[in-house]
């Protein structure tokens, strides 16, 4: 018989959860049976109660019916089961479906028990859909316009700004990214609000809203971007609230701190430039609502268009200085600052996982920003995110965070195709921001410039941007590298290695050095520094001219389980190694597993036998 899969632990519950899915989507006709279909009985408030991950695909399918008031004894089950909610495959959604979305992420958040958001294949995100959801996941909160009010928020808190305790307590002078942070997500929330505010009395159908239109909803008016900056009370705040002087000023306190590696300068200029006019592709006409059975296919015309569009950096990078400016920038403050002032902060979740989510540069940086105060998170996974250049607004939003009282981040999970830092730079770089970390899996699929010293203008020293000084100790645990091709500088490895006394796994994953005696300084890093480690595997390594390395690696007495997969291990002179291996083992009583998969074996295979018989294998 198969064996069941571990992480199932009651299939009666996976099958209600997978029930109440269907139902949702509508792929199980409730029609069709006339028990589920009874008035007296509701499936989805039947199956609520197990459902403890739910995902929510294409354009926000489910969300609208889950803030029905019919199913208001659903959502109230969801809020107390739900720990994972999963988006998947998104696209662009209308205002009516963002406000749906708003509400539920509210009660499922900030009111329930959701810990853990993940995004899925967005290769196109939708600016203010994404960072609805990253700033609702961060703990923010403000009803859209015109609706309606959240009833377990509390009367106290409905239609006021908060008092100036409570500005001061979410804008505290002794923060100062914390600042950035929530004004730059206050701000992208607010013009988001107001391009709604403008659709919604028309009653308009599907709209789609992208990052550029949002962008240059905000540069409308030209010479009235004074009144951008302060826009008049809302209709949630009290007439005549005045707002907190400490919010209105720009503070100097919201000033990045300095960082050890070299950045590009930031602007010094003190008004933001216009916004450039982005160039349409030929043949194509205005964004409009489109229906009737061609919409589809001008709706594929508009995604293909839009991809291309994409690929305008130049324009990405500008529109992102105007809205947020850079981290470093000297006018954190940004745009609508006042609108901070309306909005709420609840619970927030713990982790964060994005894969395949392509960031802007706007998305990057308010993600970033929230990143600096997001003291809750306890697990961050970004994946194949193209983050380029951002990564070094990361790197300062990760060293804010750590600086946070209560900071639990312990885990980060970070891959992409390309760096401009060389991955043992920024692996340096990142333990050396966050020495509380326990968890760090990091991966590169392809060499940076600075990673070919060969090619003019890329021998610059590593000292540029991480510096020199040493590593202090840090907290890892577990380590995990997928290195790029080309040979990799050895004593940056060490480095990394000598700080981490209390490494209990170790994973190299397509690691190549110069030479096997730079394989072998690793080696006897890892036998005087780290005498915690348990387990070590590589992956997709040529060992076939370091078969000393690995006897004298086999003959480590605190190693537990060693792998070396596709490492060519038995490649040259097998008759001999094998032997000498087993011997090696021998004298090793601490080894419990020893895996070889895919080391070319061959011939050996017969005298491994007889040699494991020797040993009891």
């Amino acid at each position: 018989t198969r064996s069941r899969p571990s992480y199932v632990t009651c299939w009666r519950a996976k099958f209600m959860e997978a029930f109440f899915s269907h139902v949702l989507r509508g792929t199980i006709d409730v029609s069709s049976d006339r028990r589920l279909c009874d008035q007296r009985f509701s499936p989805l408030l039947h199956s609520s109660r197990h459902v403890r991950q739910l995902t929510i695909c294409n354009m926000l399918q489910g969300a609208t019916e889950l803030v029905a008031e019919p199913n208001r004894r659903v959502l109230e089950t969801l809020a107390s089961s739900l720990h994972t909610l999963k988006f998947r495959h998104l696209l662009f959604s209308d205002v009516a479906a963002q406000q749906s979305l708003r509400q539920l992420l509210h009660q499922l958040i900030h009111h329930g028990a959701v810990s853990q958001v993940s995004l899925y294949s967005w290769p196109v995100p939708e600016s203010a859909l994404f960072i609805l959801i990253l700033t609702m996941s961060a703990g923010f909160w403000q009803p859209g316009p015109g609706g309606p009010p959240c009833r377990l928020c509390g009367e106290a808190s409905r239609g006021r700004a908060p008092s100036r305790d409570e500005g001061s307590l979410l804008l505290g002078s002794r923060r100062p990214r914390r600042d950035a942070a929530e004004r730059c997500a206050a701000a992208l929330m607010a013009s988001r609000r107001k391009s709604e505010a403008k659709q919604m009395p028309r009653a308009a159908p599907a709209t789609r809203v992208t990052r550029r239109s949002t962008q240059e909803s905000l540069a409308a008016g030209g010479t009235d971007l004074k009144r951008e900056l302060h826009p008049p009370a809302t209709s949630h705040e009290a007439p005549g609230t005045k707002r907190p002087p400490s919010a209105l000023a720009a503070t100097s306190s919201a000033s990045s701190s300095t960082s050890s590696y070299k950045r590009a300068p930031a602007s010094s200029a003190p008004q933001p430039k216009p916004l450039k006019r982005f160039k349409r592709a030929a043949g194509k006409k205005g964004a409009r609502t489109r229906q009737g059975p061609g919409a589809e296919s001008e709706d594929l015309y508009d995604f293909v268009f839009i991809v291309a569009g994409e690929k305008e950096d130049g324009e990405e990078m500008e529109i992102g200085e105007v809205a947020c400016g850079a981290l470093d920038g000297s006018d954190p403050s940004c745009l609508g600052l006042p609108a901070l002032e309306a909005s709420q902060r609840f619970r927030s979740i713990s982790t964060l996982e994005l894969f395949t989510v392509p960031l802007s540069t706007e998305a990057a940086l308010t993600l970033c920003h929230l990143l600096s105060s997001w003291v809750s998170l306890e697990s961050l996974t970004l994946s194949y995110n193209g983050l380029g250049s951002n990564i070094f607004r990361l790197l300062d939003s990760l060293r804010a965070l750590s600086g946070q009282a209560g900071c639990r981040l312990r885990a980060l999970h970070l891959s992409d195709l390309f760096s401009p830092l060389p991955i043992l730079e920024l692996t340096r770089a990142i333990v050396r921001a966050l020495p509380l970390l326990r968890v760090l899996s990091i991966r590169v699929d392809h060499p940076s410039q600075r990673d070919n010293p060969g090619v003019p203008g890329n021998a610059g020293a590593p000292s540029l941007i991480i510096g020199d000084e040493e590593i202090p100790e840090n907290c890892l645990e577990q380590l995990e590298m997928g290195f790029p091709r080309g040979a990799q500088p050895a004593p940056l490895l060490c480095s990394v290695l000598k700080a981490s006394g209390s490494l209990q796994q170790l994973s190299l994953d397509s690691a190549t050095f110069a030479s096997p005696q730079d394989f072998g300084l690793v080696l006897q890093t890892l036998k005087e520094y780290n005498l915690a480690l348990k387990r070590l595997s590589f992956h997709d390594m040529n060992l076939a001219d370091c078969q000393s390395e690995v006897l004298f690696l086999l003959q480590n007495l605190t190693l537990q389980e060693i792998t070396f997969s596709f490492c060519r291990l038995f490649e040259k002179r097998p008759a001999q190694f094998l032997p000498e291996m087993v011997a090696a083992m021998k004298g090793n009583s601490t080894l419990k597993g020893l895996r070889l998969p895919g080391n070319r074996l061959g011939g050996g295979q017969t005298l491994g036998r007889q040699r494991g018989k020797e040993l009891g294998l």
